[in-house]
């Protein structure tokens, strides 16, 4: 099995055992997100921006989608298959980066397939800097067990997703939630 065909797979589980049960949001494969908003130049007499957007394909993006006919991404998910080496850990590290850069409340994690009885390599804890969470699976077909993990933490990730957008665009809302501490939590298994 080639990586495109695993992401699809995933997909499918995704699909069939975790978003079915949240209303407006959906999966999709291959979907180009921004990563960069750069202004080229100022309109004279209004001063508007003349803007160019750059983006990156991703393996799967989860999106809510709003009665206005809006979208906006909610979790990104990075898929390798057998094994990753530490320019791919680099650089889909650097993509999370990128992505959050422009979407700040965006949830991002990689996901390992195949990879039998291999722990996550330490070059992906090492260089994985951006990452909000990283799994492998033991096979190309995730067990019951592996995929009950995996949904819990896409909710979280979603949960997450839309609590930090609370906090980062209320922030100045006079009725907002207000806290006084935050404290992202290692979760090891």
């Amino acid at each position: 099995m080639n990586e495109s065909e695993w992401v699809q797979k995933i997909d499918d589980r995704i699909r069939s055992s975790c978003i079915n049960d949240f209303d407006a949001l959906s999966v999709r494969v291959g979907k180009k997100l921004s990563y960069g908003y750069e202004i080229l130049e100022y309109e004279d007499k209004t001063d508007a921006p003349i803007n160019n957007t750059n983006q990156y394909e991703t393996d799967l993006i989860i999106l809510e989608s709003f009665p206005n006919g809006r979208w906006k991404p909610r979790l990104i998910i990075e898929c390798k298959i057998n094994s990753i080496n530490t320019h791919d850990a680099i650089t889909y590290s650097q993509k999370a980066s990128s992505h959050k850069s422009v979407h700040p409340y965006l949830r991002y994690g990689i996901i390992l397939g195949n990879r039998r009885d291999n722990p996550l390599p330490g070059r992906l804890y090492r260089h994985g800097t951006f990452f909000d969470f990283m799994m492998s699976f033991e096979s190309f077909e995730p067990t019951e067990s592996e995929m009950v993990r995996f949904n819990c933490v896409i909710r979280e990730e979603i949960d997450a997703s839309r609590q930090l957008e609370r906090i980062i665009y209320d922030s100045r809302k006079k009725d907002r939630d207000k806290y006084t501490l935050l404290h992202r939590k290692l979760s090891l298994e």
